[in-house]
């Protein structure tokens, strides 16, 4: 039957690194550039606000980005949000008519939204020189703002090229208040009239999700999740969230098993933020039945040493999601060097160029094709591995996030 286990036991977090530590990964000539930016903001303090300190890539991403931006030289503060269910019912709604889904809220939703709003607006203060404020459970924030002259960022994780039109126009009182947004696909860009940048999320490479890790603890994590080691390996790290749809996962892996042996790994869990979690969990259960080798892992936030060995354990990695910001999963994969069938939505085609970092797919039926493909052909595979590890090292590091940050409060502050 499907399991379904909790790590038992939590890993001790990995220890803040230092921009030097970086030098074996990007070289001392863009940690030295890194430096000389961060010289001309020597001083400058910044407030980054989102909605959860745990679950979710937003916050993975902080963890590792404020402290950073303190070691090279800025005074970074990092506040979350607070709310009651009834409010993370009101942005989860929020988030699926973003990406397009139908909203039917009840109509008290908008005023429950500026309710919290205002709460979080006495508990916050908003003196530093950047705020940043992250996706759309803390947009109304900007009201803080008031003449003087630090600057305001709307960073926008989530895909809103064709948002449902009552809650963009609702954010749309907030949004033009600030300086710039912030997207992560070009594609996501809407009719504005502030300035818009490209800022691709990013994974840390030397985080315990994604540092290299002992073949020994690699063969244990599989060993406690009863998962076979010697037989092929599908596996879908994602919360247990409707756009990441894991029910098509599932769906898919059966119907590649029909032609080549393998095992499905969903591993995931929740976040404070999405109060949906439980029921798509409950209806990914039902949906792997009594299947022995789906393999469905509900993990606590600290899990990242447990969820790099699943991914580098992998033969294939899926991220088979129906609508996505970017997909920082599918970047972990890359970096690990796992071949990665994904969907061709959102972000997600900025990091899988088909055929040459990963291969894209349309449906179920199309997942489960990549899957028998690759598990057909594996030298394709392991080509494909190495092209995406090259890709992510290029494009998608903490590092370059840090960078496109500098530069940004250069640029806003003229000093550009």
């Amino acid at each position: 039957m499907a399991s379904s286990l909790t790590t038992p036991a939590a890993s001790t977090p990995g220890k803040v690194a230092s921009l030097e530590d970086y030098f074996s990964v990007v070289g001392p000539s863009e940690v030295g550039e890194i430096r000389a930016l961060a010289n001309r903001l020597a001083g400058r303090s910044v407030k980054m606000v989102n909605s959860t300190a745990v679950g979710g890539g937003v916050a993975e991403i902080l963890n590792r980005l404020v402290p950073l931006l303190s070691d090279v030289g800025l005074s970074c503060e990092w506040g979350v949000i607070t709310g009651g269910n009834d409010f993370f019912e009101v942005t989860k709604a929020f988030h699926n008519a973003l990406h397009g889904a139908p909203y039917d809220a009840p109509s008290q939703a908008f005023e429950l939204f500026l309710s919290y709003s205002e709460q979080n607006l006495r508990h916050h203060s908003f003196d530093a020189d950047f705020v940043v404020i992250h996706d759309p459970q803390p947009v109304a924030l900007i009201k803080a703002r008031n003449s003087r002259p630090p600057h305001w960022v709307w960073r926008c994780h989530i895909d809103v090229s064709n948002p449902n039109p009552l809650v963009w126009d609702f954010l749309m009182q907030f949004v033009p208040r600030y300086d710039a947004v912030l997207v992560s696909s070009p594609n996501f860009t809407r009719p504005l009239p502030i300035s818009q940048y490209l800022f691709f999320p990013c994974i840390d490479p030397l985080s315990q999700k994604n540092q290299e890790l002992e073949a020994d603890f690699i063969r244990k994590t599989l060993e406690r999740f009863s998962i076979d080691p010697k037989r092929p390996i599908l596996t879908q790290v994602s919360r247990f969230d409707r756009l990441k749809d894991p029910v098509g996962v599932i769906q898919a892996y059966k119907l590649a098993r029909k032609y080549k042996d393998c095992q499905l790994v969903l591993a995931g869990g929740g976040a404070a933020d999405d109060p949906e979690g439980g029921q798509v969990l409950s209806e990914a259960r039902e949906a792997a039945g009594d299947d022995p080798d789906i393999h469905i892992l509900e993990l606590p936030p600290w899990s990242a040493l447990e969820i790099n060995a699943l991914q580098r354990a992998s033969t294939i990695v899926v991220q088979k999601s129906l609508r996505e910001g970017f997909g920082l999963t599918v970047t972990e994969a890359l970096w690990k060097k796992k071949p990665v069938v994904a969907s061709a939505v959102g972000g997600i085609p900025l990091q899988v160029i088909h055929k040459l970092t990963g291969v894209l797919a349309h449906s179920v039926e199309g997942t489960a094709y990549q899957i028998r493909f690759l598990l057909s052909n594996p030298s394709i595979a392991e080509r494909l591995g190495e092209n995406g590890h090259e890709h992510v090292r290029e494009n998608f590091l903490i590092t370059s996030n840090l960078k496109r940050y500098l530069l940004l409060f250069l640029t806003l502050s003229g000093g550009a």
